[in-house]
């Protein structure tokens, strides 16, 4: 038995590509926003990760009725008092780009010793159905590089260096990055489940 249909509640490439291989042998069809010729507009105004996964995944399965599936998910730097945080997508501005997000990072720690640039990089899922809304957890630690390396995934991953590495997830590489991500970990979390009710 296979799941029917689930929707993934992103406008974001990097993670559809990453979230998508998880479940060619779970869900037969997978949707996500680059699917839809409307737009369902989902205002992120929670103060957490999970509450803005929460409110992706329900506002979406609301106008679908299809398992919807949303993330909130970002990097959390220590000697920051967390931030970037909930804000991580938008850390330099409304509308920012990854390279202007990742400058301001490296601008705010210019000062601080490799020592003390300790991260993670946390995610939440929601998965959104007609009986309740569950959440699963990841997270990996790691730290923040002095300088962007590598040219593989997206957002902070030419910054962050997953603990017992010595190389950015970036320089890693995708499949790497596969097996220790925050999103992967949680993921795992959604198959298992997913896998229990087909």
């Amino acid at each position: 038995m296979m799941i029917q249909e689930l929707f993934i509640a992103t406008h974001n490439e990097g993670k559809i590509g990453e979230i998508i291989p998880l479940l060619n042998n779970i869900v037969k069809r997978v949707y996500s926003f680059i699917d839809l010729s409307e737009t369902i507009f989902v205002k992120e105004t929670g103060n957490t990760f999970e509450e803005n996964a929460i409110l992706k995944a329900e506002t979406v399965f609301k106008h679908t009725n299809i398992f919807t599936l949303a993330d909130d998910s970002g990097l959390e730097v220590d000697e920051l008092e967390g931030a970037p945080g909930v804000l991580s997508a938008r850390f330099a501005g409304e509308n920012s780009s990854d390279e202007e997000n990742n400058a301001k990072l490296l601008e705010m720690l210019k000062d601080i010793p490799e020592s003390l640039r300790k991260a993670r990089f946390k995610c939440v899922m929601a998965l959104a159905g007609p009986d309740k809304t569950r959440t699963f957890y990841g997270s990996v630690e790691g730290k923040i590089a002095v300088s962007s390396a590598g040219f593989h995934g997206f957002g902070y991953d030419p910054l962050f260096i997953p603990a017992g590495y010595d190389r950015t997830f970036a320089e890693l590489g995708k499949d790497i990055k596969a097996e220790m991500s925050h999103r992967s970990r949680a993921l795992a979390k959604v198959t298992g489940f997913l896998k229990s009710i087909a």
